[in-house]
């Protein structure tokens, strides 16, 4: 981000922060069918360490490049998929949003997830930023790419549901 990017209205910044919002309250309500519908047709999420994503290095943790890619991972994690439920808690802050090259925005946020297992204490899941491409499709924002760029050089051994 630009510290002397152009500044997005107040109109667009509200737009913005709702979009999270609703990102958050869709993963943390488990209502995982509804996320693709977050995002454009031609999309990309990906979840990338933090060290690849510095050096500019492509692997990543997970990658889907369409949203008919993400259907197929909600598929997985709603019928295929065999792990011990638990419930997340998005936090996302500091957002910070600019006009994007060629319409749209970049947008900046930091994210933590806790997550909670049955008869367990919450605990810190993943925590990081994310580094977005938003816009708008008839008149409603999307994700038209989503960087998941987490900071521990550890995760758990299985990453199932969305960031």
């Amino acid at each position: 981000m630009n510290a002397a990017a152009t500044v997005v209205s107040v109109e667009d910044r509200l737009r913005i922060e709702e979009l999270y919002a609703r990102y958050a309250a869709c993963l943390d309500d488990a209502r995982f069918t509804e996320w693709p519908e977050f995002f454009t047709d031609d999309c990309t999420y990906r979840v990338v360490p933090r060290e690849n994503y510095d050096r500019g290095l492509p692997l990543s943790t997970l990658a889907f490049e369409s949203k008919g890619m993400l259907r197929d991972r909600v598929y997985a994690i709603t019928e295929t998929l065999f792990h011990e439920p638990y419930h997340q808690r998005h936090l996302i802050t500091g957002i910070l949003a600019e006009p994007a090259d060629g319409g749209g925005f970049r947008v900046r946020a930091n994210y933590l997830v806790i997550r909670t297992k049955s008869g367990s204490l919450s605990e810190v899941y993943n925590a990081g930023r994310y580094v977005d491409h938003i816009v708008d499709v008839t008149g409603a924002l999307r994700f038209r790419e989503k960087l998941c760029i987490f900071d521990s050089e550890l995760i758990p051994n299985s990453m199932i549901y969305p960031l």
